[in-house]
């Protein structure tokens, strides 16, 4: 399967988290699944990127060429898309994966987990949505949206088309149903 990651490419992310991500990579590559991300070298993108090259795993990066202004690029994938604007790169995140990780990052994170279940909700996609609630990294932007839900604000099953996942073997398990 291959699986799009969405998290933090800051150089500033924590080892704990890290350390983390590169056994999730490693686990993906072990588990035969392809990485797709947005070629990062550093935080959480680059620690799974590592795993997942470090295990033999299969690693597509995509990125505007103007990315390397914030990012050091991750060099070891196996297919480097460059894109002109960071819509398309997420189209071809959505075109080019099969299901979504979603480990902790920023606001470019966040704006790529809302976008993509924003798609799922209606229905532009059907892929699977896990987001990894590393060291319980998300737990105050699940009570958000479990308030949200509960006013009313957002519909019903919108808490239904992801899950959250609190290990790597439950993100694995769910990729795998």
């Amino acid at each position: 399967m291959k699986v799009c990651l969405y998290g933090s490419g800051s150089k500033r992310t924590p080892k704990e988290l890290t350390d983390v991500g590169y056994e999730l990579g490693l686990e993906l590559a072990l588990n035969n699944h392809s990485l797709v991300f947005g070629g990062g070298n550093d935080g959480m993108m680059g620690a799974v990127a590592k795993g997942v090259f470090d295990n033999g795993g299969n690693i597509t990066a995509i990125a505007p060429e103007w990315i390397k202004e914030f990012d050091d690029p991750f060099k070891d994938y196996d297919e480097y898309i460059k894109t002109d604007s960071m819509d398309e790169r997420k189209n071809l995140f959505l075109e080019k994966s099969d299901a979504f990780v979603i480990v902790p990052g920023g606001i470019g994170t966040m704006d790529e987990f809302f976008e993509i279940l924003t798609l799922k909700h209606l229905k532009r996609h059907s892929k699977k949505i896990i987001l990894f609630n590393i060291n319980h990294f998300y737990d105050k932007m699940i009570e958000m949206l479990h308030q949200m839900h509960d006013e009313g604000l957002i519909r019903e099953n919108v808490l239904d088309i992801f899950v959250v996942a609190d290990s790597i073997d439950g993100v694995l398990e769910y990729i795998k149903d």
